[in-house]
């Protein structure tokens, strides 16, 4: 791991989601440092209605929400909820839904790489705001002036994450070159508590694989795609679409207005 002194930081690149105060691990700055155990664990993710995903997650993301495509980068997503701000899988309690798949994007928090491209190199930075980083910890950042057990899985976890990320980004190079995606659209008509219809409200503009354009291919191509390795993400893709459903009548059963009481 780099070790970074204290007051000598890098410059570091990017913005990344839920992370308020990312700095780099060093035992400097934060030999006193480690983790304790909360209760709402996943608390952090309440606001995050789409969330990064790798490829290899595909087949696990398929069982629980649609998997789209967004931005000039084609970035795919968990389509976590129908509305800005607002996770419909975690529980008020900060835990997520039972039997939910949570995203390796998540789980790696607190902890997350960072770009030094003054240096060309990943360091490993912990988000000090966490509510789970604590002076006081049960689990320690530093084992002496070394990195703990606990540290070196954390960056293990990371590495193996950046190896996806990478992975992904050559997957949605692939399905780029074939000329596979496709810009769609997903709306819902909301409904209030005497089942009157509402003006249609759009949830997103997105882009998916094309079923139409794989199919379409010829077979050589379609070959090609199978030995890289590619179909089965496809076809994970393709599956995940059909939850969209199942999260717009969650967005609306945990958005309907709520009966008034008897005065």
């Amino acid at each position: 791991m780099e070790s970074t002194p204290a007051g000598q930081g890098p410059q570091l690149t990017g913005n990344v989601l839920f992370y308020k105060k990312p700095e780099p691990l060093s035992f400097e700055a934060h030999g006193k440092l480690g983790v304790k155990r909360i209760d709402d664990a996943f608390s952090f993710l309440r606001s995050a209605h789409a969330v990064p995903v790798t490829v290899s997650e595909f087949g696990q993301c398929a069982g629980s929400y649609p998997i789209i495509f967004v931005g000039a980068d084609k970035t795919p997503v968990a389509a976590m909820g129908i509305r800005q701000n607002q996770n419909l899988y975690i529980q008020p309690n900060g835990l997520p839904e039972p039997e939910t798949y949570i995203p390796a994007f998540a789980r790696r928090y607190p902890f997350v790489f960072a770009s030094d491209e003054q240096n060309d190199r990943l360091l490993l930075c912990v988000d000090r705001e966490a509510p789970m980083v604590s002076d006081s910890p049960e689990i320690a950042f530093f084992d002496g002036n070394q990195p703990s057990k606990f540290t070196q899985d954390a960056i293990e976890f990371c590495k193996e994450f950046e190896r996806q990320r990478r992975a992904t980004q050559e997957f949605i190079k692939l399905i780029s070159q074939y000329d596979l995606f496709e810009e769609k659209t997903v709306a819902f008509t909301p409904r209030d508590q005497n089942g009157n219809e509402g003006p249609q409200q759009k949830i997103a503009d997105y882009f998916a694989i094309s079923e139409e354009k794989l199919n379409a291919l010829p077979a050589d191509k379609f070959v090609e795609l199978r030995d890289n390795g590619a179909l089965g993400a496809i076809y994970a893709h393709f599956v995940s679409l059909l939850n969209w459903p199942g999260v717009i009548q969650r967005g609306m059963r945990m958005n309907a207005p709520q009966p008034q009481g008897n005065a």
